[in-house]
């Protein structure tokens, strides 16, 4: 049997040191170079209690984990301040991108931290909503809001001569603004009125109490134009529990809960679409095509189109389309 003296075996044993030294330096130098590699985007949508910001999130969520890069989600829930904060927090985080649905487009202190995100080089793509021309973004993607709302007013025209009408409004939000505004400037006749404008903010829980209450102390309408089916199925469900069944609801995003209402109660009279996947497939390309050094449009509007009772057996109703 071979005996390995004393020297050999020092020698073998710097050698062996030497390859996992090497094996070692070549580990961390893959890991630290993968995690360089690695793109974080930080997204903040207004709030993340409505499905819209859900399934449009999900899009994004999907392709940016196949590509192994990190997505950072923040909710400010309907809070300008706290989604200040977040983008801040984005921007310390070495974000490369962010993905921004603005509580409100014409905060100055939003535009002020966007447009430093901006001055760093951090790629920003706004999405459902706009932010207010002084603020530096690379992207805006929306719906036609303001044809959302010509369409539920020609709908509104079409199936009556006259109207007293009740607004449910989010009057920070820029989309809401313009599918109102869409509304109101197509019904040219005298005998259309907006007898009344309630500030909802968009959600379920403020339009019940409030309709409620018009109902209880002022029931001067018959029509309610709502800025988006999560306001106008807290409408509904104010209409019900005051067994009111001549009012027609009319609002703006398509959303299965609408869809079911269309099919099942009597006041929802119509809802223009809009596509939460579909925007949430293209806020995921431009910002990598932004991060690709690509050229993008600088603003570009997602067509919506009307449900109906008359049409909603065509639709899924079960989910966004």
């Amino acid at each position: 049997m071979w005996k390995i003296s004393k020297k050999t075996k020092l020698f073998l044993l710097s050698k062996l040191a030497l390859a996992l030294l090497i094996v070692f330096c070549f580990y961390f130098a893959v890991l630290t170079q993968s995690q360089k590699r690695q793109k974080i985007i930080g997204v903040s949508y207004m709030t993340m209690n409505n499905s819209f910001y859900q399934v449009l999130n999900e899009e994004v969520e999907k392709r940016v984990d196949a590509r192994a890069d990190k997505l950072i989600i923040r909710d400010p829930a309907l809070d300008a301040q706290k989604q200040v904060n977040q983008i801040n927090d984005f921007i310390k985080k070495g974000a490369s991108a962010i993905i921004i649905n603005p509580v409100d487009g014409n905060n100055n202190k939003l535009i002020a931290i966007l447009n430093k995100a901006h001055k760093k080089g951090i790629k920003i793509v706004v999405v459902d909503s706009q932010m207010a021309d002084k603020a530096h973004v690379d992207a805006t993607l929306l719906s036609d809001n303001y044809q959302a709302g010509v369409l539920c007013a020609k709908a509104l025209m079409k199936k009556k001569k006259r109207a007293n009408i009740l607004l449910l409004e989010h009057y920070s939000a820029m989309s809401a603004n313009d599918r109102i505004r869409g509304f109101t400037d197509t019904l040219f006749n005298k005998n259309y009125h907006v007898v009344g404008k309630l500030n909802t903010l968009g959600q379920s829980e403020y339009a019940y109490p409030a309709v409620l209450k018009r109902l209880k102390t002022q029931a001067d309408f018959d029509t309610i134009m709502s800025l988006n089916d999560q306001a106008a199925v807290g409408a509904i469900a104010a209409l019900d529990s005051q067994k009111v069944k001549q009012v027609g609801v009319y609002s703006v995003d398509g959303s299965a809960n609408m869809k079911q209402l269309l099919l099942n109660n009597q006041n929802a009279i119509a809802t223009a679409a809009q596509s939460p996947k579909e925007m949430g497939k293209l806020a995921y390309k431009l910002t990598y095509d932004l991060l690709a050094g690509k050229s993008v449009k600088s603003k570009i509007k997602l067509p919506v189109h009307l449900i109906t009772k008359d049409n909603i057996k065509n639709y899924n109703v079960t989910g966004w389309q």
